[in-house]
């Protein structure tokens, strides 16, 4: 089952919560709030019912966030099917310039050989060239006209 991200900042900061409230604000189930109250979460008493204060629930769902967090050095790419940052093989890599300053990196896994992406600026893609093949390519054009009339005749006058 795919873990689900809670988005922290459906919480009011100046407000105290029940479980059932948080649950319903966030999108996840009451039992789920709990194992968060068993895991740290900090409840305002001892008391039923549980109360808790909207900046505490906000930074305990952004600090879960941030320690789940993989950043990547600079020269590996996150691969999805691996579900850990790699090198690309061969080292070779493909730049598709998007626009002036940036663009996307692409390159194969050198564990799984599936497609990666990175986002990277021109100080990166002279970083990249230092240990890199790096090839630059075109973009794909985004509208493709033609040659042959389309088959629709509905739209010809009588």
């Amino acid at each position: 089952m795919a873990r689900t991200r809670f988005n922290s900042k459906l919480v009011k900061i100046h407000f105290s919560f029940t479980v059932e409230e948080i649950a319903r604000t966030v999108g996840a189930h009451k039992n789920t709030v709990r194992g968060w109250l068993k895991a740290g979460l900090e409840a305002n008493d001892n008391r039923r019912p549980i109360m808790i204060q909207g900046q505490v629930l906000r930074t305990f769902l952004e600090d879960r966030r941030a320690a789940n967090r993989r950043r990547c050095p600079l020269g590996t790419f996150f691969c999805l099917k691996c579900h850990a940052p790699r090198k690309p093989a061969l080292a070779m890599v493909d730049f598709v310039p998007v626009n002036s300053s940036s663009g996307n990196v692409r390159a194969l896994c050198e564990t799984c050989g599936t497609l990666m992406h990175r986002g990277v600026n021109q100080a990166q893609l002279e970083a990249l060239k230092a240990d890199f093949e790096v090839r630059v390519v075109e973009a794909d054009a985004r509208l493709k006209g033609s040659s042959a009339p389309s088959l629709n005749c509905d739209s010809e006058g009588e």
